[in-house]
């Protein structure tokens, strides 16, 4: 199973020294997501990230630096999935997200993978509760025609329900950026997959 972290969307406090500490002990793909970022911004963002480790970053916005930064592949949110039929994919992954199971359900040959939220009460968003019953969850896994990657509420409590219902991976924001110790945090999950 895949273990994704999801950058918090506002400033953190020395976040480019845990995302550096992240990658350099191994973590797979990070999704930048900072919507709140001018185009300048996430530029600087990516330039503070040592060019090693920007073949395993995915944009979630300005997806015209994929190619300066040569990095993994793009996200495409919802209000951007009409884009993804005339973005030149080469080598790039594409992933979107959806919160409905029959969207999972549905063909998606554009794209690599999909994140599923909420699949358990969010940890980093007040009031966003988990969406769907456990055996929803794993017949419209079993049923999709692309990886399905696990979002929100995803901590060391409930990785092995995860991989159980069958996703492929799971994506994780709270669970690190609000811990104590991030690195910690990410370390006890890294173990769990």
């Amino acid at each position: 199973m895949n273990l994704i972290i999801v950058t918090f969307p506002a400033p953190f406090p020395e976040e480019h020294k845990y995302i550096n500490l992240l990658l350099e002990r191994g973590l797979e793909r990070l999704h930048l997501r900072k919507p709140g970022f001018t185009l300048q911004e996430m530029h600087s963002f990516i330039q503070q990230i040592p060019a090693e480790y920007h073949s395993r970053l995915m944009l979630h916005s300005y997806h015209e630096l994929a190619q300066e930064f040569e990095v993994k592949g793009l996200h495409f949110p919802e209000a951007l999935r009409v884009r993804v039929a005339t973005t030149p994919k080469g080598s790039l992954l594409f992933s979107t997200s959806f919160h409905h199971l029959q969207d999972i359900k549905q063909p998606q040959p554009l794209f690599d993978y999909a994140f599923l939220s909420p699949v358990f009460n969010s940890i980093s968003k007040e009031g966003y509760k988990a969406a769907f019953a456990p055996a929803e969850l794993a017949l419209a896994v079993r049923q999709s025609n692309l990886p399905v990657v696990a979002l929100g509420g995803i901590d060391a409590s409930n990785l092995a329900k995860v991989q159980e219902l069958g996703f492929a991976g799971a994506a994780v924001l709270g669970a690190v950026w609000q811990a104590e110790d991030p690195l910690k945090a990410f370390s006890e999950l890294q173990k769990l997959v």
